[in-house]
């Protein structure tokens, strides 16, 4: 049999994924009338969309900064941002009639289903003329030497030639919705620089003496403060023991910033000065047992596992100063050396990526390499939780696609 010929298919603007930033590239580059295709491996464009914020899609915030992001350019997101930011993505979102509500900390959510963001997108494309193909594995990319052909890519079936190709691919973080290193690989192709990956925004294991200890409080949530040793970062927020050690989004902030071997610093009621409470209950309620009193603010297993048998169980007017400055202690300047995290398998972002002084803040095109843009989770650009990933997508994803 005679060998299967690729057919050729000539766009102006390749990119590779169709999700967040993908999709919203892919909008503006076709209003501006240009022939557009989007490739995805996956069988279903933008499953992350549909994932994120328990399915309601947490999709940006009200307050939003390169403060809320790590980058080894901290100054790279500044000018997307200035360009599009929050208040233009929520405009596109009433636009469509998509009811959301906002939430601790300036998080705005779907009211009914993350499904309605990924419609809105899917919706705009179509008004676009943007082309998306799905189910499509790249075979291999090539750099032509012609001004209007720059670039190359094969698939399976195919073989498209574009001026613009646009990496849009995402991290490492979930592989169950099908995350894969391309781009990265592609970004070494072209011998730009990559920073080291690693989860972010993910919970941590405990080690074996810890994790014994913790378990009976599996499925216990806390308030804390919670910070680590070589960061200036402190967050507020819920801290949820699990089976495997610590979650919730005060332990997913701080992971960011977490580096391995370190410990981190947990404050437990944040609003209240245990040593003065307790003091003043030493007058007020003598015989009141310790435990009974701390009921009033922590859960009874909590405090049965975080505190001696014998010093939960004394009266108040029994405690000595010392004893008091433990509990204070125990409670409030909680530390703990998590043994790692649960890496990309339940991490939200991947820190790290494609270097941010190889792009243009601009126009997130490479500057060695003409035609050739990284936007999104792939750039070395990550935000906090809270929406903040989705408005770098929606943010650079837009600069790009005003130039590819």
């Amino acid at each position: 049999m005679p060998a299967q010929t690729n057919k050729t298919t000539q766009v102006d603007i390749l990119i590779i994924g169709a999700s967040a930033a993908g999709l919203m590239c892919a909008i503006e580059a076709g209003k501006r009338g240009r022939k557009v295709m989007v490739l995805d491996h996956a069988s279903q464009a933008g499953k992350k969309i549909l994932m994120s914020g328990g399915g309601r899609c947490n999709f940006t915030n009200t307050n939003i900064s390169a403060d809320n992001y790590i980058s080894h350019n901290p100054h790279f997101c500044k000018s997307a941002f200035s360009r599009y930011n929050q208040q233009d993505f929520i405009e596109l979102v009433k636009r469509h009639g998509i009811h959301f509500q906002e939430k601790d900390h300036g998080q705005l959510f779907c009211e009914d289903s993350a499904n309605d963001i990924l419609t809105m997108l899917l919706t705009e494309c179509k008004q676009a003329g943007v082309a998306i193909e799905l189910n499509t594995e790249i075979k291999q990319i090539e750099k032509t030497d012609t001004d209007n052909q720059r670039f190359r890519i094969k698939t399976k079936h195919t073989i498209y030639i574009t001026q613009s190709l646009v990496v849009a691919t995402g991290g490492l973080s979930f592989p169950k919705v099908c995350a894969t290193p391309l781009g990265y690989k592609i970004a070494e192709q072209f011998g730009i620089k990559i920073w080291p990956t690693c989860a972010g925004l993910v919970p941590f294991t405990l080690q074996p003496a810890d994790k014994d200890c913790f378990t009976p409080l599996s499925g216990i949530s806390l308030d804390c403060l919670v910070s680590n040793e070589t960061s200036s970062k402190s967050f507020r927020g819920k801290l949820l023991f699990t089976h495997r050690g610590l979650s919730g989004p005060a332990i997913l902030q701080i992971s960011s910033y977490w580096r391995p071997g370190e410990a981190i610093h947990i404050k437990l009621l944040p609003d209240i000065n245990l040593k003065e409470e307790l003091e003043n209950a030493q007058v007020s309620h003598p015989k009141l047992l310790l435990k009974t009193w701390l009921s009033q603010h922590l859960p009874k297993r909590a405090i049965n596992t975080l505190l001696d048998t014998d010093l939960i169980n004394s009266p108040l007017q029994l405690l000595s100063k010392k004893q008091i400055l433990t509990v204070q202690v125990q409670l409030q300047s909680w530390v703990i050396k998590p043994n790692n995290t649960e890496g990309y398998r339940t991490a939200e972002v991947t820190l790290g990526g494609v270097d941010c002084d190889a792009l243009s803040s601009k126009t997130m095109e490479a500057r060695s390499i003409p035609g050739l843009y990284f936007i999104g989770e792939v750039v070395d650009v990550t935000g906090w939780l809270g929406g903040y990933n989705f408005q770098w997508a929606w943010s650079s994803g837009w600069c790009a696609g005003q130039y590819v």
